[in-house]
């Protein structure tokens, strides 16, 4: 039973239909109350941070004036002054029938905060949307409103509905794809009702413990590790007074959340509402910045992309994913690959290769740069010679000829790398020094009447700092090269796994075995226990456990299908992400111990994978499609060869492509032979692994020989030149 809290104080309508009449409002946190972004956001807000060349805040605005809100209120606290000076220049001050206002504090220091004072305003009059300042979606709110109203007519106490979506997190890092943590929620299917809300469970016990009265009050429950929180709610005025009442409510999940869930006295309820098809996510760190860009780039986020925020005539979408923008100076030898963004004005010079990143307004790159799944802002300069690998480099900085930025640096605005000068990994990047201590609550982001703990005492946090740093100058870094100006931060005690994490790089092949290793070892050590946790999460004791075995072995069409779509999942974000092959195989090794999966499991869905791939690519006729085929499989090669360690093994991969041309893949029918003559040429099947395969089909029914004497002649010559060799 939790600590009883107070009951939601007057000030609100009971009669939903007089809360229907009030148009749909909205408020926007436009701090984080974190510091995942610092060094940044010691000098730039959160939500002005450019996003794939649009500040964050203009996507949230954008979506709630399409979803139908009449009118938000943005709280604004540190650097606020920043926020209100960009909203009152912006279009957003003058949209017919869309009122964006602000409302600003000094003193707020937590979301609790926010929306008592927001209730004191007494500007909230009816149902309302909850949403932070870095969320980009496209959902409709239309459904997720009706369900809530429905309900708030039948139940006063249903005071809140939380959109949810289906991510499924890595089994290796217990991550989602946005870098947050593994998520566990419990839920009633028939209601909806939320019943559990747990993002940091102890992994390490094998279990999550439920309250029993949860069970005894409901019937079905269904606990969830597949499910992302989208940070979007539909509130009722109760949530604001609640907050009100609740002084110790200071985080919206944390605190309010979990205080409500835990609270059995006054009865308050929260419901879920799933989307399927819709997009959303919030900008946690670093990690869901580059997930969620990525997103943008490739569309998934429509009409919120940046031809359409920016306007059609700023900017232009090309072949491949990719957008340029207006005056953009390319010299003949530069290239720019698939799904990269170029800004307005920007110059690129010879032989430079850019690739998988975004490039802000007026930048000026050199000769023989490559720029790799890097995010580039607005007014940088990259002498020649420099090479970038997931990176992000803010306004102004100065990249000297011959640098290198290792994967993960960060460089805050108007860093200068000296000449050849070598980022190490994970690096931040800033020209203020780093606060001698580390805040006591890390919930905390300075507010603008703070004062920064620094060795510069000239540096405050007041009104707009970008001023404060023009005054103050800057001498050499040696930590930065000859020529170089900055600082690097160290990283807290404790704080190294973060960093890659939540890094804008992919996590390292180390690391991620390391987890494999750790992994491998508790499960052992669990298996041990007298009770052991089966891969359904049924509870068996050891008695049992060898009668089931036979029963567990066998895996069923459904389970299957559902690896097969993990593993293609895991394929595409691998080609579309760049993602190195070692890290691939440890990701679908990953999924193989989570589906309880054998290496020829995951090698026939790698296979078809990759056929789905090139049979979906673009291709107007057979040698085109053999030429896809071949394309994505001198690329992923070693992928395929990592699953595959016997004869037996290899047979199967045959006998998957069999089935791919009669069933998803017909067009491959024709080029059987072609594609079987590949895979012997790259190795990937053996002599004898095609040849047992012919031998087992002699005795099969002519029906099932359609393929076998498409490659009679190819047969042929395999046991020809088998008999030349013995010979």
């Amino acid at each position: 039973m939790g600590a009883q809290k107070k009951s939601a104080t007057a000030r609100v309508s009971e009669d939903p239909e007089e809360l229907a009449r009030h148009p749909l409002q909205a408020i926007l946190l436009a701090d984080s109350f974190n510091t995942k972004f610092r060094p940044i956001t010691l000098e730039r807000p959160k939500v002005l941070l450019p996003l794939v060349n649009v500040p964050m805040i203009d996507y949230t605005l954008a979506w709630l004036e399409s979803a139908g809100v009449k009118e938000v209120f943005v709280f604004c606290c540190a650097h606020s002054k920043q926020v209100i000076d960009y909203l009152e220049r912006s279009e957003w001050s003058s949209q017919p029938n869309f009122s964006v206002r602000t409302i600003g504090s000094h003193n707020s220091i937590s979301a609790g905060d926010a929306l008592r004072l927001i209730y004191e305003r007494n500007v909230i009059h009816g149902d309302f949307v909850l949403i932070s300042g870095d969320t980009v979606s496209n959902m409709s709110l239309t459904q997720v409103l009706q369900e809530h109203k429905e309900r708030r007519k039948k139940d006063a106490n249903a005071i809140m509905t939380m959109v949810v979506k289906r991510s499924k997190p890595s089994p290796i890092t217990q991550q989602s794809r946005l870098g947050t943590d593994e998520l566990f929620i419990a839920i009633n299917p028939e209601t909806k009702q939320l019943l559990c809300y747990e993002d940091k469970a102890e992994y390490s016990k094998g279990f999550i413990s439920l309250d029993k009265m949860l069970i005894a009050d409901n019937p079905s429950i269904i606990l969830h590790n597949d499910k992302q929180d989208c940070y979007i709610d539909i509130c009722s005025q109760e949530v604001l007074s609640l907050f009100t009442d609740n002084f110790d409510y200071q985080h919206l999940r944390h605190h309010f959340v979990k205080g409500l869930l835990l609270d059995d006295i006054m009865g308050y309820k929260i419901f879920t509402h799933e989307i399927h098809s819709s997009y959303a996510g919030r900008i946690h760190n670093f990690r869901s910045y580059d997930t969620i860009s990525k997103d943008i780039i490739q569309r998934w986020t429509y009409p919120f992309v940046p031809d359409i925020l920016r306007g059609s005539s700023a900017i232009k979408v090309e072949r491949q994913g990719s957008f340029r923008a207006s005056e953009v100076t390319l010299s003949r030898s530069g290239q720019i690959g698939s799904f990269t963004i170029i800004g307005q004005s920007t110059k690129i010079g010879d032989e430079t290769k850019i690739s998988h990143s975004v490039i802000g307004d007026g930048c000026i790159i050199g000769s023989n740069v490559t720029i790799e799944s890097s995010y580039i802002w607005n007014n940088v300069t990259i002498e020649d010679g420099c090479h970038l690998r997931h990176a992000i480099v803010c306004d102004g900085v100065i990249i000297k000829s011959g640098a290198v930025l290792e994967p993960g640096v960060i460089l805050s605005f108007k860093v200068v790398v000296g000449e050849q000068h070598i980022v190490p990994a994970y690096s931040m990047v800033s020209l203020l020094q780093q606060p001698t201590q580390q805040d006591s609550d890390e919930e905390l982001e300075y507010a603008d009447s703070s004062t920064v703990t620094v060795e510069l005492p000239s540096y405050k946090m007041n009104g707009d700092v970008g001023s404060d740093l023009s005054k103050t100058r800057y001498g050499p870094a040696p930590e930065l090269g000859i020529g170089g100006v900055g600082y690097i931060w160290s990283i807290f005690e404790g704080a190294q796994d973060e960093q890659w994490r939540h890094s804008v790089a992919p996590i390292p092949t180390d690391k991620l075995a390391k987890i494999v290793l750790d992994k491998d070892e508790d499960e052992e050590l669990l298996t041990q226990d007298r009770n052991v946790l089966s891969p359904s999460g049924e509870l068996k004791s050891n008695s049992d456990s060898n009668v089931s075995q036979d029963y567990d072995n066998e895996v069923s069409r459904d389970d299957y299908l559902s690896f097969e779509k993990e593993v293609e999942a895991t394929f595409l974000r691998a080609v579309h992400e760049n993602v190195k092959v070692d890290h691939a195989v440890l990701e679908v090794n990953a999924l193989r111990l989570s589906f309880n999966m054998a290496s020829v499991d995951c090698a026939g869905a790698i296979f078809y994978s990759m056929m789905k791939l090139a049979v979906e690519s673009q291709h107007s006729s057979a040698n085109e499609l053999y030429r896809n085929a071949a394309d994505v499989i001198r690329t992923w090669e070693k992928l395929l060869k990592s699953f595959l360690h016997d004869i037996d093994e290899e047979i199967e991969i045959i006998l998957k492509f069999e089935e791919i041309c009669l069933e998803s893949g017909k067009e491959f029918s024709q080029l059987f032979t072609q594609i079987l003559n590949l895979l012997y040429e790259k190795e990937i099947l053996q002599e004898d692994a095609i040849l047992r395969w012919a031998d087992e089909k002699e005795g099969a029914d002519e029906s099932d020989k359609v393929f076998l004497k498409r490659s009679e002649k190819f047969i042929k010559w395999l046991r020809e030149a088998e008999e030349e060799e013995e010979d």
